[in-house]
């Protein structure tokens, strides 16, 4: 890994923080409870690549059309994230 990879990865990693600040409150609350759960319980290396961009993606397209977070998740937040790690498998 070169050092323009690194600073590659920080841009991505800051330009996706960045859409995530842009959230509703209570999206950004979920989706920091999902990332925990995913880094200590989800697997490295999953062959659709990351996640996270996923739910982003996700949640924005939630958050325009007015729904609550819950309304897309469901109550069991750890559930939905098991969910996504089986279907990237």
């Amino acid at each position: 890994m070169s050092i323009q990879d690194i600073v590659r990865g920080k841009r991505q990693w800051r330009a996706h923080m960045a859409r995530v600040q842009a959230l509703p409150p209570d999206y950004r609350i979920v989706y920091k409870e999902m990332q925990k759960y995913l880094f200590k319980v989800g697997p490295v290396g999953l062959p659709d690549g990351d996640p996270l961009a996923g739910i982003v993606d996700f949640f924005e397209e939630g958050a325009a059309t007015g729904k609550g977070v819950l309304e897309l998740i469901g109550d069991d937040v750890a559930a939905f994230c098991d969910g996504l790690v089986e279907k990237a498998r």
